[in-house]
């Protein structure tokens, strides 16, 4: 059973965590899901629907899996020394970090990513660069593996890069029911990325 903390902010978008949380949940033997903040209580996404964080940033939890979404709230979070500071010490210290998204200017602000390859949302890939000039930033993936990071690029990328993660640690059938199960047409190639050409990224 691995311990997945599922980081939300003000501005956070929703399908980019409740995407990825409804494959996890699938498996309901082999992950337990939680919702942590700066604060706990209600989070106001980028959609204007609140989820509950019922975790703080201050709580001393342990995680298996840190998972950090994008959203509009990403731009004002990269200045929030606070909450860069918990992820880059929860990064030290869990098995695997994911984001999606522009959840990567996160990581990268937080200097988790220096000289490791990653990825973002093409659309607001100019400006996550910015975030971490000593990250390898590759321009055209759906999701980049780079030891125990995981990136995907713009919001439902992120089911992808989780079917990768579950294909990661439990095999690729099991990814592929999970799929299966939520009617999801799964892009296996992680190199699959037309965004980056509509961005003109290539």
């Amino acid at each position: 059973m691995r311990r997945i903390g599922a980081l939300i902010f003000p501005g956070f978008e929703l399908l980019d965590v409740f995407g990825p949380m409804e494959m996890f949940g699938l498996l309901e033997d082999d992950f337990q899901l939680e919702l942590v903040a700066e604060t706990p209580g209600p989070i106001q996404s980028n959609q204007k629907l609140k989820a509950i964080a019922e975790h703080s940033i201050s709580d001393d939890t342990h995680y298996d899996i840190l998972f950090v979404p994008g959203g509009a709230g990403t731009r004002r979070e990269v200045g929030n020394h606070r909450l860069l500071d918990w992820i880059s010490i929860s990064a030290e210290k869990v098995e695997f970090t994911l984001s999606v998204c522009t959840g990567s200017a996160l990581l990268a602000k937080a200097g988790v990513l220096d000289t490791r390859r990653a990825t973002t949302n093409k659309a607001a890939y100019s400006w996550v660069r910015t975030q971490g000039p000593n990250v390898d930033w590759v321009p055209q993936a759906r999701w980049v593996e780079d030891g125990p990071f995981l990136t995907s690029s713009g919001v439902s990328a992120g089911m992808d890069m989780t079917l990768g993660a579950i294909a990661l640690l439990h095999g690729e059938d099991r990814a592929e029911e999970v799929a299966k199960w939520c009617e999801y047409s799964w892009h296996k190639d992680k190199s699959h990325d037309p965004f980056a050409q509509i961005h003109g990224l290539v």
